[in-house]
């Protein structure tokens, strides 16, 4: 299935009180071709959470790196790995997570 998400960078700001505030900032729309959906669990200091994981196809791009968020299909999905193949030049295999 292809569609077409927003890319996001994360800028982190320190509020006037000590804290820090993280904001999004729209880098543009990226064209992907997500596969298999899949559920884990994964432990963590709160506990047992929930994380759902995607793999998606897209062109080779420089703003896709780890950390950014890619929003499609009404969620925000995290960018884990990024993995730029040899077999198939010009595209680049994503692991997306997001937490549940």
């Amino acid at each position: 299935m292809r569609v077409l998400g927003e890319l996001f960078k994360a800028v982190e700001a320190e509020t006037p009180y000590g804290g820090r505030a993280v904001s999004f900032e729209p880098l543009g729309m990226v064209w992907l071709g997500v596969e298999g959906r899949r559920r884990r669990e994964r432990s963590e200091a709160e506990g047992a959470v929930a994380v759902e994981i995607a793999t998606a196809e897209a062109r080779t791009d420089p703003r896709l790196i780890e950390g950014r968020v890619i929003r499609f299909g009404g969620a925000d999905w995290a960018i884990a790995q990024v993995d730029a193949g040899a077999d198939r030049p010009g595209r680049s295999t994503l692991q997306l997570e997001r937490t549940r």
